[in-house]
């Protein structure tokens, strides 16, 4: 999906605005991750970019616009990166393994956000929460469709059940990635293997 381009080069007050945004969004994952939503002030979120909590009011309207802005873009990334993947074309099990490959870089790289929407999506807006549902059964029916060709005879809800089991196989990254025990070499390449081994397995 192409991003709006803006009419101007944006002045260095501007860019200054928009890296102060970025680093506050950042700072807020971390923080919601470790502590969860309910645990964090605006004086803790300001705190950890150097300014006051008020501050915090110059880039987002409060704690609540904070989170809607991480989940919802959250939501908005995934959909659209699993839409290029599954539009790249081929046979069902190579958009499988592109799906794959895309959703288990997301859960090694963004793990922080992913414990965010586990604990705190519930605190989401009803019209935030409901948008985030529709990108989220957006992004499912890009694997069911790739399902319901590799596998014709399984049922809407057997291959829905497929997928979310991947989902909760990978996701599960988002816990174990912040263990200092857990190797991150060959990672990878292992979830990746057991999440194709569930979509692909045939049902006896």
């Amino acid at each position: 999906m192409a991003r709006y381009q803006p009419l101007h080069e944006p002045t260095d007050r501007e860019r200054a605005k928009a890296e102060r945004r970025e680093a506050l969004l950042r700072e807020a994952t971390r923080l919601f991750a470790q502590h969860g939503y309910a645990g964090v002030s605006l004086e803790d979120l300001g705190a950890a970019c150097g300014i006051s909590g008020p501050a915090v009011y110059r880039h987002f309207a409060g704690k609540q616009a904070v989170l809607i802005a991480l989940l919802v873009d959250m939501s908005k990334d995934i959909y659209e990166g699993g839409q290029a993947a599954a539009e790249a074309g081929g046979e069902p099990i190579e958009v499988l393994s592109r799906l794959v490959d895309f959703h288990t870089d997301f859960s090694l790289s963004r793990p922080d956000i992913l414990q965010v929407q586990d604990r705190d999506l519930k605190s989401l807006p009803k019209a935030e929460l409901a948008l985030v549902r529709k990108l989220q059964n957006s992004y499912i029916a890009l694997w069911t469709a790739q399902l319901a060709k590799l596998h014709p005879k399984d049922s809407v809800q057997s291959q829905r059940f497929r997928a979310h089991a991947v989902f909760g196989l990978l996701n599960s990254t988002a816990h174990s990635a912040h263990n200092p025990r857990t190797k991150k070499s060959g990672l990878k390449p292992l979830l990746s293997n057991m999440a194709l081994a569930a979509l692909t397995s045939p049902v006896t």
